[in-house]
Parts: C-alpha cells; structure tokens; sequence
C-alpha cells in the first residue's frame, strides 16, 4: 500500500487520478469540482471580491492548526474584509516526493473541516510532485471568491477623523506559536495560533450596522503594520491606546523573553474594525456575541493629526510613533 507521495502521482496520468479521487474529492467533494473539468462553471452576478494566497508555514502542524487550515482561513478573511461573503475556493498544492500520504490526509481533512465551518467549497484546483529536495514538504496556494453585499464596501482608505479602532481579540497569538515550535521553545503557559474564519463576524457588521469604514485582518507584520498601511491610504492618523490593546500574558512574557514586540507579530484570526464612533458599541457587542471575537474591544481612535503615522499613547502620558516592520522579522509565517 502506497504511503507516502510519488513523482508519479504528479504526472497527470492513473496515479493522479487515484490521488485527487481517493483523497481530494473524498473530502472536498462537491457537485462543480466532482465533474473535474479543467475550470469551475460559477453562475456569478453582482460585485465581487477575488483574493489568492499561498501558504508555506513552517511547521506544517502547530498548536491551533495547521497549513490547510490556515490556507482556507487565511483566504476566506481577505474575501471578507472587503464586504464579501465568501462562497468558492480555488486550492493548489506543491508537494514534495516522499511526503507521509497520512500527512497529506491530515492536511486536507482540516482544509474540509475549515471549509465547513466557513461556509465555502473547494470549485477547483491542481497538484504537483516536485522531487525530493526541491521543496519542504507542502506548499498550497488558495484563491478565494466572495459575493460583496454593501456599498460602499469597506477599504483601507475609508477611515475618517472621529472613528473608532475595534480589534476582535488578542494580538500575537499567531506568530509567536509558530516562533516556539520552530526553535523548540516551551514557555509556562502554552500558546497557540488564533487561525479561525472571521467572515461570519465581518457579514454581520457590514449588514447590520449602518456604515463600517474599514475591515483588515492583521496578518504579516502584524498590528502595528496594518495600522500603518490603513493611516496612509486614508491619509489619518491612528492613535492607540496602550493599555487597551490585548495580549494575552503568556505572549506578552514570550515576547519579552525574545525580544520581540507582539505589535508586529502576525495574526491568523483577528481583523480591525474601523467605523463611526456612534456604531463602536453595537459593532463590540457583534463581535463579542461570536466565539471568535469573544475579547474583541476598542483599542483607539482616527485622528486628523500626523497624518500617515500610528501612534500609541503609553499609561505615563508619552507618545511614541510606531512604524512599519522593516525586514523579515520571522520567515514562513503562513
């Protein structure tokens, strides 16, 4: 019995076939992907929101996940931060020759799971065996689309001076799990990664409430450079309340222990909400009603003042701007 990934099964010949009819379908089944067609026939209308991704973490199981579900969460939050439902996936999958076939199953069993759970199908996708060294195991690209359902949807550049700066929970939690179990770091609390979809949280928001500016999930360099990109497209400034921002101790102890900073570290399950000041209750009161956004809060607030800059107000009373992420502070994050 076979047991691990052959250059064979990348070929597009009987043993591709067997891998893609006994695994994918076995789990990503559905009418669109089952006629295996070279492309998905999607009966579309309206505006819709496109996003694609691709996902090399390192390594492939962590404490909260792995890459397939951090695949499907990752694109079905991006879809989502534009307004949109999301409603089909693409998936692509590189794999390296010698990969445990239960591995891949383990994989692509949470990708099903994260799927359900988010409401997509898999429309799509293709598989290549690279030979054994060429790559690390598992790389997947997603593409995902979604149904934009308010006007004007939510944008990086929509934040106005008055507007509240919401965040659906704790920040860091991501980055620095795959850090600890990449060096073999324990510390006295586990940690482990935020991966979860956001787009029920983000439907609820831009339907029920009268206007939201600005969704964005926090990913690569973290907080703090999503910030940043947010106050220069719309030209504001967001200012942040030091003492209001949540991190969880053991982060914030793992953090310090490394010297890293859990503002540029990413997150795989969190998103900003920026909105009118008169709707920052009833958006709290949104994301808290949801399992993911449990300890979401209110984090700071848009300025006219320094446009283009982040800054955070400490508890003495001083300020201190903070910048982009320069460099790459921890390769193959997702």
């Amino acid at each position: 019995m076979q047991t691990r990934v052959l250059l064979d099964d990348g070929s597009g010949g009987r043993a591709s076939q067997r891998l893609v009819s006994n695994l994918f379908l076995k789990y990503f089944g559905n009418p669109t992907l089952n006629a295996l067609n070279d492309a998905a026939r999607l009966a579309l209308g309206g505006e819709w929101a496109m996003s694609t991704d691709s996902y090399t973490v390192d390594p492939i199981f962590f404490p909260g996940g792995d890459i397939g579900r951090l695949a499907v969460h990752g694109t079905v939050n991006d879809v989502s931060m534009l307004g949109a439902v999301p409603r089909y996936l693409s998936c692509g999958f590189i794999l390296e020759e010698g990969l445990p076939l239960d591995d891949l199953e383990r994989i692509v069993s949470s990708m099903a799971l994260a799927c359900k759970e988010s409401g997509v199908i898999v429309v799509t996708g293709d598989t290549k065996v690279v030979p054994k060294g060429t790559a690390d195991k598992i790389f997947i690209n997603t593409a995902g689309l979604g149904e934009i359902v308010v006007t004007p949807p939510p944008s990086g550049d929509r934040a106005a001076p008055g507007d509240a700066i919401l965040v659906s929970g704790t920040l860091g939690d991501h980055g620095l799990t795959i850090l600890s179990q990449r060096q073999g770091l324990s510390f006295d609390a586990p940690v482990k990664s935020d991966s979860a979809p956001l787009n029920r949280m983000a439907e609820r928001l831009v339907r029920e409430l009268p206007e939201v500016h600005v969704l964005r999930d926090p990913t690569r360099g973290g907080a703090a450079t999503t910030l940043n990109e947010i106050a220069e497209s719309s030209k504001v400034c967001c200012v942040l309340d030091e003492q209001s921002l949540p991190i969880r101790p053991e982060v914030a102890g793992g953090c310090s222990f490394l010297g890293l900073d859990p503002l540029y570290l990413a997150n795989e399950g969190k998103m900003f909400c920026i909105l009118p000041e008169a709707d920052a209750e009833a958006a709290l009161a949104i994301l808290r009603e949801d399992r993911y956004g449990a300890e979401a809060c209110r984090i700071g607030t848009v300025t006219d003042e320094h446009q283009g800059r982040v800054v955070l107000q400490t508890p003495l009373g001083g300020k201190r701007l903070l910048g982009m992420l320069e460099g790459e502070q921890l390769p193959r994050i997702c």
